[in-house]
């Protein structure tokens, strides 16, 4: 490449730049025809165990934890008790409360849930964008999270998050549900 001109180099990036450009965010829909279909109201029904761990942008494990879940629904009206225990033996727990607002579609609130989450499914997955106020370091920063869900069959479902701030990726969270 030390052969060709600075205006060539410039115009291979911009072309690279724009075709990363086309490819457009994933949507829900895509898993449309997937199965088996999630069913939030289902599958988040009574008692869950999940194993997850966060990595930092450099993609080292930071904390490995457990979360015991218990849940149950009334109407459209979800209640998601998370306790999670960490690696290092501290506890967490976290109660979020959801609501089905139409077909596949979501919203949920939890103490640390900076406004509301939005949530949408479609076939086998579910997409969930939110803030959430995380302590670090003795102090509260606000990392935004996108969230995908993908039912892998009736007991298990993977989740993949990654944490940004300022639109920079700042880490992931990966966890393994597994419902009895």
């Amino acid at each position: 490449m030390r052969h060709l001109k600075p205006i060539v180099i410039l115009a291979i990036m911009a072309l690279m730049a724009l075709l990363a450009a086309c490819a457009g965010p994933v949507e829900p829909s895509t898993y449309a025809k997937e199965t088996p279909s999630l069913d939030l109201q289902k599958y988040f029904n009574g008692n869950l165990t999940a194993w997850g761990m966060f990595q930092d942008r450099s993609g080292k494990v930071i904390k490995r934890f457990t979360v015991v879940m218990k849940c149950s629904w009334a109407g459209d009206t979800g209640t998601l008790d998370e306790n999670f225990t960490y690696s290092d033996g501290t506890k967490q727990q976290r109660v979020w409360t959801l609501h089905k607002t139409a077909a596949d579609h979501y919203v949920g609130t939890a103490s640390d849930v900076v406004g509301v989450a939005i949530g949408i499914s479609g076939g086998n997955a579910l997409h969930w964008q939110y803030v959430l106020a995380v302590p670090v370091d003795g102090k509260v920063i606000n990392f935004d999270f996108d969230d995908w869900m993908v039912l892998i069959d009736d007991h298990v479902m993977i989740n993949r998050t990654v944490m940004k701030k300022f639109g920079f990726t700042a880490g992931e969270v990966t966890l393994s549900f597994t419902k009895p």
